[in-house]
C-alpha cells in the first residue's frame, strides 16, 4: 500500500512537471494535474497541501534530477575548462526550461531545498579543483557566490528578451568577467598574491593526513580568516 501511494505521489509530481514545462506555471492546477496523473484531487491536497506545496515538490524533483546529471557528467581533466563547461550547461538548461528556472531561483526554495544544496556542492567541488591547482584568486565561497550571481543575472536578462533579440554572447561575456575576477593566469605563488596562496593551501588541507583533525581545523580557521580579510 505504501509503495502504491508513493508511486501515485511520484506520478503527480511528474504530471505537474510536464504541465509546467509545456504550458507554464498557470497550467499546474490541482484539477489538471489530477487528471494527468490519474488520481483524485483530494490525494494531491493530502500529499502537498496546496499548489505552492505541489510546486515545491516539482522543484525538488527536477532539481534533484538535474543535479544528478551534473554530478554524473564526465570528469574534465582541466578544472578551468570544467568550470566553464558547468556554467554553459547551467545557462543552457535554464534558457531551455524557463518555468523550472523560475522555481529554482525562488530564494525561499533555495534556502530550504536539499537538492539546491546538492547543486551548490557540485559547483563547490568544481571551484575546489580550481583552487587545488593554485588558480583561484578569491575564497572558494566568494567564487561560488559570484558564479551563481552572474549566472542567475545573465539568465534572467536573456529570458526577459524575446528569443529573437537575445545576444548569445552575453552569457559568455558574463562568464569571462567573473573568470577575470576569481581566477589567476598562472598558479599562485606566495610572494605574488598572499590571498591566492592561502586559498590554494586551504583547498589542500584535507589531504594532509599527517595532521590531526584538531590541527587541520585550526589551520583552516587561520587561513579562512586571512582569506576573508583579503576578499
Amino acid at each position: 500500500m505504501v509503495a502504491a501511494s508513493e508511486r501515485s505521489r511520484t506520478a503527480v509530481v511528474e504530471a505537474a512537471s510536464r504541465l509546467l514545462r509545456e504550458q507554464g506555471v498557470a497550467a499546474v492546477t490541482t484539477r489538471a494535474v489530477a487528471q494527468e496523473a490519474g488520481v483524485q484531487p483530494p490525494a494531491i491536497y493530502r500529499w502537498f497541501g496546496d499548489k505552492d506545496g505541489l510546486l515545491d515538490g516539482v522543484a525538488e524533483y527536477e532539481m534533484a534530477a538535474y543535479v544528478a546529471t551534473k554530478a554524473q557528467a564526465p570528469a574534465v581533466t582541466d578544472p578551468i575548462a570544467g568550470l566553464r563547461a558547468g556554467w554553459e550547461a547551467h545557462v543552457g538548461f535554464a534558457l531551455a526550461n524557463p518555468a523550472l528556472f523560475a522555481l529554482f531561483s525562488d530564494p525561499d526554495r533555495a534556502r530550504t531545498s536539499p537538492a539546491m544544496d546538492a547543486g551548490r556542492e557540485v559547483l563547490g567541488e568544481r571551484v575546489r579543483r580550481v583552487a587545488e591547482q593554485g588558480r583561484l584568486a578569491v575564497s572558494e565561497r566568494r567564487a561560488v557566490e559570484m558564479i551563481q550571481a552572474a549566472g542567475s543575472g545573465a539568465v534572467l536578462t536573456l529570458l526577459a528578451l524575446d528569443p529573437a533579440d537575445r545576444d548569445p554572447r552575453l552569457a559568455d561575456a558574463m562568464y569571462d568577467a567573473v573568470a577575470r575576477a576569481i581566477l589567476t593566469d598562472a598558479p599562485t605563488l606566495p610572494a605574488d598574491t598572499p590571498v591566492g596562496a592561502a586559498v590554494t593551501f586551504r583547498a589542500l588541507i584535507p589531504e594532509l593526513d599527517a595532521l590531526s583533525d584538531a590541527e587541520r581545523a585550526l589551520m583552516l580557521e587561520w587561513l579562512e580568516r586571512a582569506i576573508a580579510a583579503g576578499d
